[in-house]
């Protein structure tokens, strides 16, 4: 589709900026970013209190918005909402650019289409509807927009490839991980099913490089158009995706050795912050099973690393996996047959360990970038078999960059049933380790896919079982991060709604209004 290949940026706006944090600040910080005020540093003055935005209030809510916009955002949204038309849009496109002809159809799409999703094809294109935006309060993130036409057989083709190993493609080694955490060829375009989020497909090292430097553009660009701005990206376009399987596939066998162990010590259902297992006990199961001596076990636990209170919360456990740490000692998986914790890295062909070194290093290229013009960086969360990955990785990151003020902010699923547990143990970690914690909300996209994969793979679904547990997890972890936030201003969040029937019920109501007051002008 040529509109695809021809577009550059995406911008999302946010709600009207305000400032979360009710604690006292330090110093004169500059302007809020979207939805939250990141704020670091000992208390000195206090901060007013910020007044409510009523979202109710549609012509509040609304006010930066052109009457024009609003009926043309009207008018999209309906269109992107017909099935009918969802199921012919190549042909109808096509249909459209012959008749009218490539100029006119171009124009077109622009004033529709483009105009609502795109904010522009450059810098400078982008710098008016961001200033425009700004100066009714509201904040923006610029995210690339671009997709790779590949057919479905190309991506399912590509995804199997990129998913396994030079061992288990060559048939000289079988996968150890969980099914979860394999590669599901019904499952290889992870496109199928998914409407509102970008999906990277591995081709190269250098296709990889490229898309580092088209995020590194997107940084430039957002800060270059606002002092405050967020930039997007996604970590399944930096490498290859085995490594975030793999990689989730240990973290996630990590934890669940720690509450089967807590199951043991009668600890079960307790809150993932607040089970703690005793250290002795705990040595004793792992020797018991055989996975490794005493001697061994004892130099996992000490008092340099989890101090002497005698007991060990997950926090701690899962701190032995640590990417500060020589990678080849800590990430490691239960042999079932030897009963001893192989290192995971011997799995891997020297170029694959270059390829997930290379991996790292972009990460860390796109985190400095940030940091030095002053965007703040958004990693999209993703499925839930690379997400354990994604989100231990920017957890690290954000140990680096996040000391002064939050830079990296990670993103919470929250239609997951582990969300408020995760949410909740980050931010103790950010609290005992004296970082700032930055985090998205958002409800998720991947849900239909998600659940078909987890009923045909045969694993647990790992969805809230109805939209209204999603949304009590969502105003729970909202609730929670808010209250951090008045005690705690070494936080920042944002919040992200998909309820796109809301926002099409709000701007039918908007357009109506308008159509009603046709002699006034309610845009200042």
């Amino acid at each position: 589709m040529g509109l695809r290949r021809t577009s550059w940026m995406h911008l999302s706006a946010l709600c009207r900026r305000a400032p979360l944090s009710t604690a006292p600040a330090a110093r004169e910080q500059p302007a809020a970013g979207p939805g939250a005020e990141p704020v670091c540093g000992p208390a000195e003055t206090a901060r007013p209190p910020v007044p409510a935005v009523d979202f109710g209030n549609t012509q509040e809510a609304y006010r930066s918005r052109r009457s024009w916009e609003l009926a043309r955002s009207l008018l999209v949204l309906s269109l992107c909402a017909s099935p009918a038309l969802l199921a012919r849009h190549e042909q109808l496109l096509h249909l459209a650019r012959k008749l009218l002809g490539q100029r006119l159809f171009n124009t077109l799409m622009k004033m529709t289409f483009y105009g609502q999703f795109v904010a522009g094809e450059d810098q400078e294109s982008i710098r008016p509807l961001i200033q425009h935006n700004r100066a009714f309060g509201v904040g923006s993130i610029l995210d690339y927009g671009v997709e790779e036409d590949l057919t479905p057989e190309e991506a399912e083709r590509t995804e199997m490839e990129s998913c396994s190993s030079a061992l288990e493609r060559d048939g000289c080694g079988v996968s150890k991980r969980e099914k979860q955490f394999q590669a599901h060829r019904a499952f290889g375009d992870r496109r199928d099913g998914v409407t509102s989020a970008r999906t990277y497909f591995y081709a190269s090292e250098a296709k990889c490089d490229s898309h580092m430097e088209t995020f590194l553009h997107c940084i430039e660009a957002s800060g270059g158009a606002s002092e405050d701005g967020f930039s997007a990206i996604k970590l399944t376009a930096l490498g290859r995706p085995q490594f975030l399987l793999q990689f989730s596939d240990v973290l996630t066998k990590w934890r669940r050795f720690f509450h089967h162990v807590a199951a043991e010590q009668g600890k079960a259902g307790l809150a993932a912050v607040d089970t703690k297992l005793e250290v002795a006990a705990l040595q004793e199961s792992v020797v018991k099973m055989g996975i490794a001596s005493r001697a061994e076990i004892e130099d996992w636990f000490t008092a340099e690393t989890l101090g002497v209170s005698g007991t060990l919360d997950l926090l701690d456990w899962c701190s032995l996996i640590d990417s500060r740490t020589e990678l080849s000692r800590h990430l490691v998986v239960p042999n079932m047959q030897t009963g001893r914790l192989e290192p995971l890295l011997s799995q891997f062909t020297e170029e694959e360990e270059r390829q997930m070194t290379r991996m790292l290093q972009r990460m860390d290229v796109l985190a400095k970038k940030a940091n030095q013009v002053g965007v703040r960086l958004m990693v999209d969360a993703e499925q839930t078999y690379f997400q354990p990955a994604i989100s231990r990785l920017t957890l690290e990151m954000q140990r680096r960059f996040n000391v002064e003020r939050p830079l990296i902010f990670n993103t919470f699923q929250c239609y997951l049933r582990d969300a408020y547990d995760n949410v909740i143990l980050d931010v103790e970690l950010a609290r005992r380790e004296g970082w700032c914690f930055g985090a998205k909300l958002v409800r998720g996209a991947y849900m239909a896919q998600e659940r078909a994969r987890a009923l045909e793979v045969g694993y647990e679904d790992p969805i809230n079982p109805t939209y209204e547990a999603t949304s009590a997890v969502y105003h729970r972890c909202l609730d929670y991060v808010l209250e951090e936030l008045k005690h705690n201003a070494r936080a920042a969040v944002m919040v992200a709604s998909h309820n796109e029937d809301t926002v099409r019920f709000t701007l039918r109501r908007w357009v109506l209004y308008l159509l009603s007051h046709r002699g006034s002008s309610l845009v200042p």
